[in-house]
This record gives C-alpha cells, sequence and structure tokens, in this order.
C-alpha cells in the first residue's frame, strides 16, 4: 500500500465518501475534509503527498487553498476538481501552479493515475531537497545542457525534478536552443530509458497522411492501404513520443490526439479496436501557445492537458556568460566528432563570441566551432598577433581558405577544383594534406552550413 498521504476536500459528503473509498481500492490512504482550512494544518515543506480538491466551495474554496498552500510549498501536488464544466477557471488554475485538474464526474482510474505521477514528482521534490551536489562535479545532465548562469541551474534542477515522474511536458524556446536534446535527457532519466523515443516532427508530416502515420490504419482503411501498418504512436509504446512542434500540428487533429492524452487509448484507422497506449509525451514548442489559443490556432484544452510541467529554454542571448563555456566544450566534441587536434581559442575571441548574436542559438554556435575545427574559419588568435603575423602565415591561411571554397563548390568533386584553380592533381592532393583538408567533411560542412 502507498504511504503517502492524499488529502480529500469536498463539500459534499457523498461525493467526498465515493471518491475516497475508490482511491482506497486503487491502494493510496486518504484523509478526508469537508472545509479548507483544516488541510493548511497539514502543508508543510516535507509534506509527503498530494491534495485534491473541489474548485467550488463554501468559505475557502479551492483557487484560494491553492494560493495558500504555494505560499507554504510551491511545489506541493494540488489536483483541482470542478463539477461545473469551467474551462476558464480550469485554466487560470493551471496558470497559478495546480498540478493537473480533474472534472466531474471523473473515472478513478484516472483520477488515481494523475495521483500516481503527482506522487512521483512529490518524492523527486523531497528527495532532491535532501541530496546536495558534489562541488564541482559534472553530471551527465551538465555534459548535456552545460551552463552556470542562474537560469541553466534552475532548469537542470527541474529537469532532475520531472525526469523520472513520467510527468507529460511541454518544452518551450527558440529555434536551436536544444530542445531535443533536453527531451531525450528526460527520457533517459526516466523508467522508460531502455525503450523507443520516437521524435514526430508535427510541420513536416504530410496532411494527407498525418492520421495513418500516426495511428496507423488497417488495410482498406483508405486506397492504397494494402496491409496493416503500426503509426508512429504505437512504435512509441512503453518509450516516450516527442511531438516537435505541436502547434503545427492541424487544429482538426487536435481534437483526436486531445482522446489520446486523456484515456491513453488509440484507433486504427478502418478500425474499431481500441488499443491501449502506454507512452509519456513531451512536446516542443518555439512559438507561445496561449498566444495561439487567443488567435483560435490551437485547443485550449490541448494545452493544458498537455503541460503537467513546462521547461522553458532560455536563449544564448538570455545567458551570454555561459558561450565561451559552450563554445570550449563544441570544438572539444567536434574535434573528437572529426578525429582532429582541439584548437586553441584566445580569451579575445571568447569575449567576441559572447558579445555576439546567435539568432541560430546553440545550433548555429555549433556550426561556428566545427568550421573552426575542420579549418574553414582562421584559427584565433589574439589582435597583437594578428598585426605582426609573417607574410607567409597570412599566404597560407589565404591559400587554404581558397582551396576550401572551391571543394565546397564543387560538392567535393576534385577535377574540377584544380583545373578551376590552375594547379595540377598532385599539388592539390599535396596542398590538401599540407593543410588537413579533408574532401567529404568539408563538402558536407557547407552543405549543413548554407542549409542553417
Amino acid at each position: 500500500m502507498i504511504e503517502s498521504r492524499i488529502l480529500l476536500v469536498d463539500d459534499e459528503e457523498d461525493v467526498r465518501h465515493s471518491s475516497a473509498q475508490a482511491l482506497e481500492l486503487a491502494g493510496f490512504r486518504v484523509e478526508t475534509f469537508a472545509a479548507a482550512e483544516h488541510v493548511l494544518e497539514f502543508i508543510s515543506f516535507s509534506f509527503a503527498g498530494v491534495v485534491i480538491s473541489d474548485i467550488r466551495m463554501p468559505g475557502m474554496d479551492g483557487m484560494t487553498l491553492l494560493q495558500r498552500i504555494r505560499e507554504i510549498d510551491a511545489e506541493v501536488p494540488v489536483i483541482l476538481v470542478t463539477g461545473h464544466g469551467d474551462v476558464q477557471l480550469a485554466v487560470r488554475a493551471m496558470r497559478e501552479g495546480a498540478y493537473d485538474f480533474v472534472e466531474k464526474p471523473f473515472a478513478a482510474q484516472m483520477l488515481a493515475g494523475t495521483i500516481r505521477r503527482a506522487l512521483d514528482w512529490r518524492t523527486l521534490v523531497l528527495e532532491n531537497r535532501r541530496l546536495k551536489a558534489v562541488a564541482g562535479k559534472r553530471d551527465d545532465i551538465e555534459q548535456r545542457l552545460p551552463g552556470r548562469s542562474q537560469v541553466m541551474v534552475d532548469l537542470r534542477y527541474r529537469i532532475r525534478a520531472i525526469g523520472a515522474a513520467d510527468a507529460d511536458t511541454l518544452i518551450i524556446g527558440d529555434t536551436g536552443v536544444g530542445k531535443e536534446v533536453l527531451a531525450r535527457t528526460l527520457h533517459d532519466l526516466s523508467a522508460r530509458a531502455n525503450n523507443p523515443f520516437i521524435a514526430i516532427n508535427c510541420a513536416a508530416l504530410p496532411e494527407n497522411l498525418i492520421e495513418s502515420e500516426l495511428f496507423g490504419h488497417e488495410p482498406g482503411a483508405f486506397p492504397g492501404a494494402i496491409r496493416p501498418r503500426y503509426g508512429k504512436f504505437e512504435h512509441g509504446r512503453g518509450g516516450t513520443i516527442l511531438l516537435d512542434e505541436i502547434g503545427s500540428m492541424p487544429f482538426d487533429l487536435q481534437a483526436k490526439f486531445l482522446r489520446v492524452l486523456q484515456e491513453r487509448v488509440i484507433t486504427r484507422l478502418g478500425s474499431n479496436e481500441v488499443v491501449p497506449l502506454d507512452v509519456r509525451f513531451i512536446a516542443t514548442s518555439k512559438v507561445d501557445l496561449e498566444r495561439e489559443v487567443a488567435a483560435g490556432r490551437f485547443r485550449a484544452d490541448l494545452l493544458y492537458r498537455l503541460n503537467v510541467a513546462t521547461l522553458r529554454v532560455p536563449s544564448l542571448a538570455q545567458r551570454r556568460a555561459d558561450i565561451p563555456l559552450l563554445f570550449l566544450q563544441l570544438i572539444r566534441e567536434s574535434a573528437a566528432r572529426y578525429g582532429r587536434d582541439e584548437v586553441e581559442v584566445s580569451q579575445a575571441m571568447l569575449a567576441e563570441m559572447a558579445e555576439r548574436d546567435w539568432p541560430g542559438n546553440v545550433r548555429e554556435l555549433r556550426n561556428a566551432a566545427e568550421r573552426l575545427v575542420l579549418g574553414l574559419d582562421a584559427a584565433p588568435h589574439d589582435a597583437a598577433k594578428e598585426e605582426s603575423g609573417r607574410l607567409a602565415d597570412k599566404v597560407a591561411a589565404y591559400e587554404k581558405s581558397l582551396i576550401a571554397s572551391a571543394i565546397a563548390a564543387h560538392g567535393g568533386a576534385l577535377k574540377p577544383v584544380y583545373e578551376s584553380l590552375g594547379i595540377s592533381r598532385k599539388t592539390l592532393y599535396e596542398k590538401m594534406q599540407k593543410f588537413g583538408l579533408d574532401k567529404k567533411l568539408v563538402a558536407a560542412d557547407f552543405s549543413l552550413d548554407s542549409e542553417s
């Protein structure tokens, strides 16, 4: 039996009694209250449990109780119940910190599942408070998401707290900040780590096949459907499904996806059979989904079912102090990937990198590190050295850049390179060896750079 405490508040005696009985049968230890005021006596910074409260009650209502609990400890999970179908009130509750909300009448099994996720969350919160990080020790999360700015320290703390909680999560951030890296980190921290991680780009799915891609189909479901096919949701069973750029999902499909979120079942096209779906959903968005809701392009109920937990990934402009550290790490990773020696970077260059605008964020910074490692950008050096540099060094750097550009322009084909430069094939090979130029890497790098 689960020993964590469930505090249930409802002013209607029949509802309070039946709900408590159902939760006790599910294995929970439940304490009931007719008035919200008495619940506050049991809330503390070390409270190990979940609060479930009706929203509309005489005296202190559920919203006020939520606010009072958050004043004591903002990380106590509070699940609010409404029997009035008041979506706006539920939306407000989620904004003000409610863990989740349920509508009356609710299935006891659904509420039990929400409570278990909330208990997992609270257990991790308390565990993290008890543990002290070893000073100076970098764990795997810090390796994936480096940075010493407070915003990154806070982000890693939240990732550790919710990673194993199995809660559906919404990740918000600009293009290139590393939203998928964060999603994979959450997956790897969870009990689902050894199961599939399925990434779905909602913006790239063909509109005429999107339902078949996600839900699968049976033979004859539509012209050309000759044999049965699992959809991406079924392929992810037991694991994590990443919905990249969820805001691009067609509006009419959002209602069907909402049912998947609520009931954790799917139905293949052309079938009436319901298929259970055990997955964790993580969604990303580069746009403010609340604005999309206001504009009528995104469903409010989907948004507030999806973001049980929300993580906001800062742009590089919001953490400029981290840019030098991040750039040096990206250089080490690029050198290891391409089998090159690490490049020495001067303090002057690191300072310049920190001041520069990076609209493409980490993705753009990674491209810059790779170009430097591959020798496609001049090696960093101090301004004083640049002024006193020998003519031979400057000529060599220009020659290397010219050859690399020609290789990239011809997609790695060498014959047109040495012909256009007016040198022999042997001379080109000798210079490529001298400058450490690999035709495949040069062509690939320029191709990636032009795409970004």
